[in-house]
C-alpha cells in the first residue's frame, strides 16, 4: 500500500524540514521595591528569568476505515501523529538556537530557591476531585475563590496529579489508564480533566494570587500508546524509546502464549531464566514491584506476534518496573529517543502549558544492568539514574522551572541523585517513621531516622514533607531493608539488622493498622497500608468502626491530624497536604470499588472522591466516578468559619512557618529526650535565630525537658502561638515544657542583648 499524501490534518512528524516555528517571549517591568529573594540574596550574577516559549503540534485525530496493520500506511500515520516522541521532536525545534534557552543557571540544583518560590503545596488528584456541575477538574483548581480561600489558610501550590491523556490503544481504540493515569501516552490532556486552554488559565490564576502550578514527567516509563504500538512495528526510533528485544522466530518457543484477547503476557521466573540463559534478557531485577501471584512474577512480558511495516512478523519481550500497561524506557539507547520523549514532555508541560515545576515519578529505575551469574540484574542505584536524573533536573533549571523526584530508595540513593538532579526530593526518610511514632506513641525510631538522615548529609530543606498523597502510606523502608539491611543499629534497647527493624516495624504497621484492629484499612501488596491520613489515625487510636465514631474520638483524631500537620510543617523544607487531608476523608468500603481493587491494588480504597470547596453536595461521585467518601471536617468555606477546624488550626501553623521562616531553615540537632512520645528539632530560621518544635506523638499529658548543646543558657523561650514566654533556658542548656496528649509547639529562643556569649553551643 503506498503512502498517503498529507492533507489538512495529518501532520509529519518526522518530516519537520522548512516547517514555521513560534517563539514568544513577554517582558515585564521589574516591581518597585520589590522583597529581595532567595536568588538575588545569594546569587547576585544571575539574570532576571526569561523564560522561553514553544506549542506542541495541535492535530485533530481523523479515524481511516481501515484494520489496524503495520502495512497499513494509513494506521502507521494515525500513530504517529499522536505519538510524544513526534511531539517532542516538534518542541525541540522550536527552542534551539533561542537566546531564551540560556537565561537560568541549571547546574546544580537549589532546594531553598524551590522552598521559598512554593513552600506549602496542595496534592490533588484528578480523579477523586469533585467540581461543580459541568466544570471540569482543570477549570476547577484555576477556581478564584478556592484559591483565595488556599491564599488565606496559606497554600502556594498546587500539584495537579497526572492530567495528560494515558493508558493504552488497542487498534483504532484508547484504552483506560491501568494506573491512575501514570501511563501516559500522549502530551494532550485528557478530555476528562478539561483542556490546554484551562490549564493555561489554572496558571494564570496560580500566579495572579502568587502561586506556582507543579505537574507530572514520567521519565521511566509510558503507557502503551502510539509510541509502543509504533516500537512492536519496528518503525523508525520508536524501538529505541523502550527497553525491548526482538526475539528471532527460531526462539519463540521460549516465549509463553499470549492468552486470547490480551496484547502481551508476563514472563514466569523459569521462562526469565531461560531467556536470560539464551542471552536475550539480563533476567531477575533487584524485586518486582506490584508483585502478583499469576499477574507479575516478573519485570518482564512478551508481545503478541506482530506484524512490523515490512510485512515481518516479529515478538518482543519488553521490561515493566511496574504494571505490563507500563513499558520502561531504554535512557542508553543508540537513538536516546526514550530521552528526547522524556525531556519533550518536560518542555511541553513548562513552555507550553506555562507550569512551574514538575515531579519526577519513579525515576530511580532508569538504569538496568547485567549482573554476576546467577546475581538479580542492577535496577536499583545505578549511575545510568543519576546521570538522567541530572539531565531531566537540568534541563527543567535551564527553562525556569524546578522540580522534585518522588524516589522511594535508600537515603544514600536520595542524597546521590538530588546532588545534580532535582531540587527537591519527596520525605521517604521519615514518612514512615513518624506514622510508627503515633502507632506506638514513641519517637524512637523516628529520632533515628531523623539522625541517619543528618549524618548521610541530606538537608531537611531539600525535602516534601507530606501527609497523604494518592498512593498508600509506604512501609518498604529501603534504607534498612535493602541498602542496610547487614547494618546494625540500637533500637528499643537492643542491637538489631536494618533488616530486623524493618520487619519489625512493618509487621507492627500491619497488626496494628489493618485486619481485626482496622477491618477499613488493607495491606497494599508489599509497599505498605491502603489508609486515609484520617483512617490511619482512628486505627493508631484504636477505633474498630468508622461508623460508631464518638465526637470525643472525632476531637483525637483532629488533634492527631493537626500534630502530624505540625511534625511535618515545623521543620525546613516543603510541607504538603492533599485534599483528603484538608476534608478529613476516610477511606472507602471495598465493594464500592471492587472492580478496581480485583487485582490487588487496594490503593483506590484511599482514594475517595471530595468536594473540598463545597461547590456539589448531592454528588456521589466524581466526574471521573470515583465514589464520594466521608468527610469528617467538610468544605473549606465551611471550615473558614468555625475558628477550631482542621482548616483554622493548619492555617495558624503555616503563618508562624511562614513568619519565622522555618521552611528555609536548617536542622542543627534532633536531641534525646526526656519521654518517648516526645520529639524535639532544633532548627537555625531567619536571622540566625533558634526555633524549638516540641511535638508529642503519645495519649498522655507530657511534662519534661527539653535539652540540647544548641541552646544558649539566660535564653528566654516564647511560644510562637501563644506569644507567652512558657521558660527560660539553665546552665544545662535545657527547659522544663508541659504539653498536652497529642500536642505541639514552636519556640523561639530570645537572648536579651548583652546576654550573647558568642551564640549556642555546637556539637561536633
Amino acid at each position: 500500500m503506498s503512502e498517503p499524501t498529507t492533507n489538512e490534518g495529518i501532520f509529519d512528524a518526522d518530516a519537520l524540514d522548512g516547517e514555521e516555528t513560534r517563539e514568544a517571549a513577554a517582558a515585564s517591568e521589574p516591581a518597585a521595591d520589590a522583597e529581595v529573594s532567595y536568588d538575588e540574596q545569594f546569587y547576585p550574577a544571575r539574570p532576571k528569568a526569561l523564560r522561553p516559549i514553544a506549542r506542541r503540534r495541535q492535530y485533530l485525530a481523523t479515524r481511516p476505515s481501515f484494520e489496524f496493520d503495520g502495512r497499513n500506511a494509513a494506521y502507521v500515520e494515525w500513530l504517529r501523529n499522536q505519538a510524544m516522541l513526534g511531539d517532542a521532536n516538534t518542541l525541540a525545534r522550536q527552542l534551539s538556537g533561542q537566546a531564551s534557552m540560556w537565561q537560568n543557571s541549571y547546574a546544580h540544583p537549589n532546594p531553598r530557591a524551590a522552598v521559598e518560590r512554593a513552600p506549602v503545596w496542595f496534592t490533588a488528584y484528578p480523579l477523586s476531585f469533585i467540581t461543580k456541575p459541568g466544570q471540569s477538574f482543570l477549570s476547577a483548581l484555576g477556581d478564584e475563590k478556592m484559591w483565595e480561600a488556599f491564599r488565606d489558610i496559606g497554600i502556594r501550590a498546587i500539584h495537579t496529579g497526572p492530567v495528560k491523556l494515558a493508558g493504552g490503544i488497542s487498534g483504532w481504540m484508547q484504552t483506560p489508564s491501568v494506573d491512575g493515569h501514570f501511563d501516559r501516552i500522549s502530551m494532550g490532556i485528557d478530555p476528562v480533566f478539561g483542556d490546554e486552554d484551562e490549564f493555561r488559565r489554572m496558571c494564570e490564576v496560580a500566579a495572579d494570587h502568587g502561586g506556582t502550578i507543579i505537574d507530572d514527567i514520567v521519565p521511566g516509563h509510558t503507557g502503551k500508546g502510539a509510541d509502543f504500538r509504533l516500537a512492536e512495528m519496528n518503525f523508525r526510533d520508536y524501538p529505541g524509546i523502550y527497553h525491548m528485544v526482538d526475539i528471532p522466530e527460531e526462539d519463540w518457543h521460549l516465549l509463553p502464549d499470549v492468552p486470547e484477547g490480551k496484547d502481551s503476557v508476563n514472563l514466569s521466573p523459569d521462562a526469565e531464566r531461560a531467556l536470560q540463559k539464551a542471552g536475550y534478557i539480563i533476567g531477575r531485577l533487584q524485586r518486582v514491584i506490584f508483585y502478583e501471584p499469576g499477574v507479575k512474577e516478573t519485570n518482564w512480558s512478551a508481545t503478541r506476534p506482530i506484524v512490523d511495516t515490512a510485512g515481518k512478523t516479529r515478538r518482543w519481550v519488553y521490561l515493566h518496573y511496574f504494571k505490563a500497561g507500563q513499558p520502561s524506557i531504554n535512557w542508553l539507547d543508540p537513538t536516546f529517543a526514550g530521552m528526547r520523549l522524556v525531556v519533550g514532555d518536560a518542555l511541553h508541560s513548562l513552555v507550553d502549558l506555562g507550569t512551574g515545576a514538575l515531579r519526577l515519578d519513579a525515576n530511580g529505575f532508569l538504569g538496568v544492568e547485567k549482573s554476576a551469574e546467577e546475581e538479580p540484574g542492577w535496577s536499583e542505584g545505578h549511575p545510568l539514574s543519576e546521570a538522567a536524573n541530572q539531565l531531566i533536573g537540568s534541563m527543567i533549571r535551564k527553562v525556569g522551572g524546578f522540580s522534585f523526584q518522588e524516589l522511594n530508595l535508600t537515603i544514600d540513593d536520595i542524597k546521590a541523585t538530588s546532588e545534580s538532579g532535582p531540587d527537591l526530593s519527596y520525605d521517604f526518610i521519615t514518612r514512615p517513621a513518624y506514622h510508627f511514632a503515633l502507632v506506638m506513641g514513641d519517637t524512637e525510631f523516628l529520632r533515628l531516622t531523623l539522625r541517619l538522615s543528618m549524618e548521610i548529609g541530606v538537608d531537611q530543606a531539600s525535602l516534601v514533607h507530606a501527609l497523604q498523597n494518592h498512593d498508600e502510606l509506604t512501609y518498604e523502608l529501603m534504607h534498612f531493608a535493602a541498602g542496610h539491611r547487614d547494618d546494625v543499629f540500637e533500637l528499643g534497647g537492643q542491637e538489631l539488622t536494618g533488616a530486623q527493624i524493618a520487619e519489625h516495624v512493618q509487621q507492627t504497621m500491619r497488626d496494628r493498622l489493618t485486619g481485626e484492629n482496622a477491618p477499613y484499612n488493607s495491606v497494599f501488596t508489599m509497599n505498605g497500608i491502603a489508609c486515609t491520613t484520617v483512617s490511619f489515625i482512628m486505627a493508631s487510636l484504636g477505633v474498630q468502626d468508622p461508623e460508631e465514631l464518638t465526637p470525643e474520638q472525632e476531637a483525637q483524631v483532629l488533634d492527631a491530624h493537626i500534630l502530624l500537620s505540625m511534625y511535618n510543617a515545623l521543620q525546613p523544607g516543603v510541607f504538603a497536604l492533599s485534599g483528603w487531608d484538608l476534608a478529613g476523608i476516610s477511606v472507602l468500603d471495598r465493594g464500592s470499588v471492587d472492580e478496581l481493587i480485583a487485582q490487588g491494588d487496594t490503593r483506590w480504597i484511599n482514594r475517595g472522591a471530595h468536594d473540598i470547596m463545597g461547590t456539589s453536595p448531592e454528588a456521589r461521585t466524581s466526574s471521573a466516578g470515583m465514589p464520594r467518601a466521608r468527610s469528617l471536617y467538610g468544605s473549606l468555606p465551611e471550615q473558614l468559619d468555625d475558628e477550631n477546624s482542621f482548616a483554622r488550626r493548619l492555617q495558624r501553623i503555616l503563618a508562624v512557618r511562614e513568619e519565622h521562616g522555618i521552611a528555609t531553615g536548617t536542622l542543627l540537632d534532633v536531641p534525646d529526650v526526656s519521654h518517648r512520645g516526645l520529639l524535639v528539632l532544633v532548627n537555625e530560621v531567619a536571622g540566625g535565630a533558634l526555633e524549638v518544635t516540641v511535638l508529642n506523638f503519645s495519649d498522655q499529658d507530657i511534662s519534661g525537658s527539653v535539652r540540647s548543646t544548641h541552646l544558649q543558657p539566660g535564653a528566654s523561650v516564647r511560644d510562637l502561638f501563644s506569644g507567652e514566654t512558657v521558660g527560660q533556658v539553665d546552665d544545662l542548656h535545657s527547659f522544663f515544657l508541659d504539653l498536652p496528649a497529642y500536642q505541639g509547639t514552636a519556640l523561639l529562643l530570645e537572648v536579651e542583648e548583652g546576654d550573647d556569649d558568642g551564640g549556642p553551643a555546637s556539637e561536633a
